[in-house]
């Protein structure tokens, strides 16, 4: 039979127990000061924070990865001034017990914008039953035209960019190209790859034509921080690519 002292100590002992999701709170408010020192000035850490922890807590894979490896990806979020879930800016998703951070479509964009040299960029994708034309050359064209209603299977992907200066560039993939770069990835079966498909397809374009953009090395630089792991938040940051992706920055031009 129970005393009354095994039942105070059992009481005791369920008190101290603590689910993941509290340890993944006072850790991220633990690290509250560092990540506000990465946020860029109009963030804040404790939003950054509480983002954080509803993404970690919708996906509950997530909260059975590495503490550390989670709040690497929440500070390689702070340090890109991305903000991860339902925005698409960025996303946090399990690979095995280590949580990877991949960059989202429209955080491509954000990062973009950043340079001041860019009026607009937007990608889209093409259906077969869209009327679709682009061609290269001294004289570049694309045209788009989507069909109103049963556009069929996703063909193409593309991105424009408009220069301040009045420039502007496109780059066009089709779908066995952006399958062949989704196959690279070892979170190609997870997180946005699965979910968000078409996003994902445009970001892969915009990545695709990012070396030739008018922004600094800096920026550059940024967005090859995409589907990484950190294993802690001090850690360099590790591609989940099987096969590394050779788009490198030489000749970047530096604005």
């Amino acid at each position: 039979m129970a005393t009354n002292e095994t039942i105070k100590n059992q009481l005791s002992n369920k008190k101290q127990e603590v689910s993941p999701a509290q340890s993944i709170s006072a850790y991220l408010k633990k690290l509250g000061p560092e990540i506000q020192k990465a946020l860029p000035k109009h963030m804040d850490a404790d939003r950054m924070a509480r983002i954080a922890l509803t993404t970690i807590r919708t996906n509950p894979k997530l909260l059975q990865c590495e503490l550390p490896s989670l709040m690497g990806a929440v500070m390689q979020a702070a340090q890109l001034g991305l903000e991860p879930g339902l925005v698409g800016h960025c996303y946090i998703i399990p690979y095995g017990k280590e949580a990877t951070f991949i960059i989202g479509y429209k955080g491509m964009i954000d990062l973009a914008r950043r340079s001041g040299n860019i009026e607009s960029i937007y990608a889209h994708v093409v259906y077969e039953n869209d009327e679709f034309e682009y061609e290269l050359g001294l004289q570049p064209k694309l045209v788009h035209k989507p069909a109103t209603k049963n556009r069929g299977k996703m063909i193409y992907a593309y991105a424009v960019a408009h220069f301040k200066d009045g420039g502007y560039q496109f780059e066009v993939m089709d779908m066995e190209e952006i399958e062949k770069r989704r196959d690279r990835s070892k979170a190609s079966k997870n997180g946005p790859w699965v979910t968000d498909f078409e996003e994902m397809a445009k970001k892969t374009v915009i990545r695709h034509m990012w070396k030739y953009l008018p922004i600094s090395v800096e920026i550059q630089q940024q967005a090859t921080q995409d589907e990484v792991v950190r294993k802690d938040v001090t850690a360099e940051a590790e591609s989940v690519y099987d096969i590394v992706e050779v788009e490198q920055l030489e000749e970047t031009p530096i604005s």
